[in-house]
């Protein structure tokens, strides 16, 4: 039967054009048929080179309408830190005892901040937390004395995204329950936060492809004109 759906799905979509982002969304709701309510996602093909340091793109974006999924939040913090951490919703706050935690293989949450005090701690996680784009970053917020607010953003619809090899960006932008300007909302705002970390190494045409999708059904290119003058 998915076999069947995922065929019938991919019959709705035109590979060769360029939908606007109200007709892309439309889309996508339609072909989102699965039995759980599934996660919708950007991706977009960046004209840079993430190897090189000058053409990184990465940041965070509190997108408009959030993200529909509960966001488990880790906090490597001590003390009145820790009890502002706590205060706050963290779901896990912890020191010596959350890095052995990590370190053996027990990562149960979506967003990672930690203080600045905590980074040399921090820091022998890199190996594990990197790979999985969880690795606290003062360029996105995540490594601030002010825990309680990065705590309230990362729970409140806060996205990090990251450009990877290739130069392809990937990042939720809502759930197929949305409405369809709650999900134009969230990418329009995902689409600018990118533009905005456009690196000054990135030459050309900076954001070649863009295309939507739910989890089970097929991509719908969008046309970047039609998000106007950020893309």
């Amino acid at each position: 039967m998915a076999g069947k759906r995922m065929q019938a799905a991919n019959e709705t979509v035109d590979k060769n054009k360029l939908y606007t982002l109200d007709e892309a969304v439309k889309l996508v709701k339609a072909n989102a048929t699965a039995k759980f309510d599934e996660t919708v996602e950007i991706a977009i093909n960046l004209g840079v080179d993430p190897r090189h340091a000058d053409q990184m793109v990465r940041g965070v974006i509190e997108l408009p309408n959030g993200t529909g999924r509960a966001q488990r939040v880790a906090v490597f913090a001590r003390d009145e830190k820790a009890d502002e951490a706590k205060a706050a919703g963290a779901d896990i706050v912890g020191a010596e005892d959350l890095m052995e935690a990590v370190q053996g293989g027990t990562i149960d949450f979506d967003r990672c901040i930690a203080t600045p005090d905590m980074m040399p701690l921090v820091g022998r996680l890199g190996k594990v937390l990197g790979p999985r784009n969880l690795m606290p970053n003062p360029k996105v917020g995540t490594v601030t004395a002010d825990v309680a607010e990065a705590v309230r953003s990362a729970k409140g619809g806060a996205v990090e995204f990251r450009v990877e090899k290739e130069g392809i960006l990937q990042a939720g932008v809502g759930k197929a329950s949305f409405s369809e300007e709650q999900l134009a909302g969230n990418i329009r705002a995902l689409v600018g936060a990118v533009q905005k970390a456009r690196p000054s190494g990135a030459k050309g045409t900076f954001m070649k492809r863009l295309a939507v999708s739910s989890t089970m059904g097929p991509g719908v290119k969008l046309d970047v004109s039609d998000l106007g003058n950020e893309a």
